[in-house]
């Protein structure tokens, strides 16, 4: 299974993606290549590390992946051929051209227990409501942001004297394992993509 790695930020979950593969933990899977809309962001560092081929892609300035940027997105990907995109801290919203150009091939990290929490600061959005239990999900993109189907969650338990940076290292923590054991499953087909 060949996968492309999308993201913008420091690449904790993409290190931890390769890491398990570096360490054959990721079953029948190829990192074909990494891209982030940040020239100096860290996850194209962590890429180069590992030997994978990691390139800047310009995504513009609006939140959205919006178009001519898209379409050169859609074909720097394609030409890399992946059976799988996983966006691991991607922070611009796809369109429907894009996911259509990779149609039920796209799944995304998020740092709560959807449908809680939805979009940006879902971390701090948990502590501040002051829920007990919060979590990750890995879910399959679609045209509503954060609402495609989930796959897999990993719970956390907020406790009383966790502040809003210990809860971010353990929502962290619960990412980095939940995402590697969902990209193994869909390589072993444990998880099925969808019809």
């Amino acid at each position: 299974m060949k996968i492309v790695i999308l993201g913008s930020g420091k690449g904790s979950n993409a290190y931890a993606i390769l890491k398990s593969s570096s360490k054959k933990q990721l079953g029948n899977t190829i990192i074909q290549g990494i891209f982030s809309d940040y020239k100096n962001s860290g996850i194209l560092s962590h890429g180069k590390d590992f030997g994978i081929h990691s390139e800047y892609i310009h995504a513009g300035d609006s939140y959205v992946l919006k178009e001519p940027f898209q379409d050169n997105w859609i074909s720097k990907i394609k030409q890399l051929n992946p059976d799988l995109i996983v966006l691991a801290g991607f922070m611009k919203i796809i369109k429907e051209k894009f996911i259509s150009a990779f149609n039920k091939k796209v799944i995304n990290l998020h740092p709560s227990l959807l449908p809680s929490f939805p979009g940006l600061n879902s971390i701090k959005q948990a502590y501040e409501k002051k829920v007990k239990i919060t979590g990750c999900t890995v879910h399959w993109v679609n045209e509503t942001v954060d609402g495609g189907e989930i796959i897999a969650q990993e719970a956390v338990r907020i406790m009383n004297y966790d502040t809003l940076h210990t809860l971010t290292k353990k929502v962290h923590t619960a990412e980095h394992i939940l995402l590697p054991s969902v990209i193994k499953g869909l390589s072993d087909g444990e998880i099925d993509f969808p019809s």
